[in-house]
């Protein structure tokens, strides 16, 4: 795979101002999602450790780390795929709680626990040629690209990098 350059800005983004907004949205996109839909699901698509990507700052992507997948589901339609990653290296209260969450949101507990603190959000553009892509378009079926972003949410002496891809059911919610 080629090394996507993940950027600070999202200078020629998307032209759609919805997406565009879910995409800068400095907030919980769990609770944004429940404003949004009369259902709102969180669907566990697998968890478990396994290997980080490349551009996730893994080394070769040999470094083993512990990874969950969900879809964020509004009215029964997948609208964002979220992809996490945690060292795993022993310890830690962001440890246990991520080997728990099942079902419930993760970023409920970033934004309700005063410890954590966020990084800045990154953007990606992915095509066909990501793996990331390739995992979100297991969901329903996407064409051209799909826009990403993710940011490092810290605790204590761990961090988890949540990396959040934009379906284009999304632009269907405009709250």
């Amino acid at each position: 795979m080629r090394r996507n350059r993940w950027r600070p800005r999202l200078s020629g983004g998307p032209a759609d101002p919805v997406l565009r907004s879910w995409l800068v949205e400095p907030g919980s996109l769990t609770a944004r999602c429940q404003r949004n839909a009369r259902c709102f699901r969180i669907r566990l698509l697998g968890g478990g450790v396994g290997r980080g990507l490349a551009d996730e700052g893994v080394r070769d992507g040999r470094s083993s780390v512990r990874v969950r997948e969900v879809a964020l589901e509004c009215d029964g339609v997948p609208v964002i795929f979220a992809h996490t990653t945690l060292s795993t290296a022993p310890g830690g209260r962001l440890s246990r709680w991520m080997t728990r969450l099942g079902e419930r949101s993760l970023g409920s507990l970033l934004f309700a626990h005063p410890g954590f603190a966020r990084g800045p959000i990154e953007f990606l553009r992915l095509d066909a040629r990501h793996p990331l892509y390739r995992r979100a378009a297991r969901l329903l079926p996407v064409g051209g690209t799909l826009w990403a972003r993710r940011s490092l949410h810290r605790l204590g002496g761990q961090q988890v990098l949540v990396t959040e891809v934009f379906l284009p059911p999304i632009s269907r919610l405009r709250n």
